[in-house]
């Protein structure tokens, strides 16, 4: 009997993880690192960027309920910089809500072209109103529309419902590129952890971990 394409199992026994063909695993001397966990971000996600990895700033964001049961997304990082790593959403949705019950979260990014991942752990904050909307307006028109329609994570009734009301979203997006969405809120995580992996062929992985102390930043290796 032939093997069913859509057999789960048999798909998964299918796949190689690194394949050299599209990844190169490049050395990691995590002697040579900087002291802080900002400039090594910055310099893998350049080298992300020219190894063509597609799409390098999307990123996993997860948070917690008020039960304190996990929640996990995939969401755009919209900056980095000494007061946080960033990104967007409305604070009426399902994170928004989270992020107001319990204000703490992780990031995860993945860029399989070089084998590498970057996980970051800390405490959130709302960026002032003037900011989210500055963050808002230097966006795509696709984006404010997209802020400009709204609801997001309440029950839709049909896609129909959805087309219209985006459909006017996405006119006045264009017809007032500065329009303003209420909910909308730019959020900062501010890490207490930074941890940076890199894959190793022989599977000798690479993993360093940075922890906010009181005077700066401390290092340290785990085992993979």
């Amino acid at each position: 009997m032939g093997t069913d394409a859509t057999d789960l199992h048999e798909l998964l026994r299918s796949l190689r993880v690194w394949d050299p063909e599209v990844t190169e695993l490049p050395p990691f001397d995590p002697a040579a690192a900087p002291a802080e966990p900002l400039a090594l971000f910055t310099g893998w996600f350049a080298e992300a960027v020219a190894a063509g990895e597609r799409e390098p700033h999307t990123m996993t964001l997860s948070t917690a309920d008020g039960d304190g049961l996990p929640d996990a997304r995939i969401v755009i990082l919209h900056g980095a910089d000494a007061d946080g790593w960033s990104f967007g959403t409305h604070v009426t949705s399902r994170k928004g809500g989270q992020l107001t019950d319990r204000p703490f979260a992780a990031l995860t990014f993945y860029w399989p072209v070089l084998g590498r991942e970057v996980r970051v752990r800390g405490p959130v904050t709302a960026a002032p109103a003037a900011e989210a909307r500055a963050d808002l307006h230097a966006r795509s028109t696709g984006a404010l529309a997209a802020a400009l329609t709204g609801h997001q994570s309440e029950s839709l009734a049909s896609l129909e419902e959805l087309a219209t009301a985006s459909a006017a979203a996405w006119e006045r997006a264009r017809a007032e590129p500065t329009a303003e969405s209420p909910t909308w809120t730019l959020y900062r995580l501010r890490p207490d952890e930074v941890e940076f992996f890199q894959g190793e062929a022989r599977r000798r992985h690479v993993r360093l971990a940075y922890r906010r102390a009181a005077d700066g930043w401390s290092r340290g290796l785990l085992w993979p």
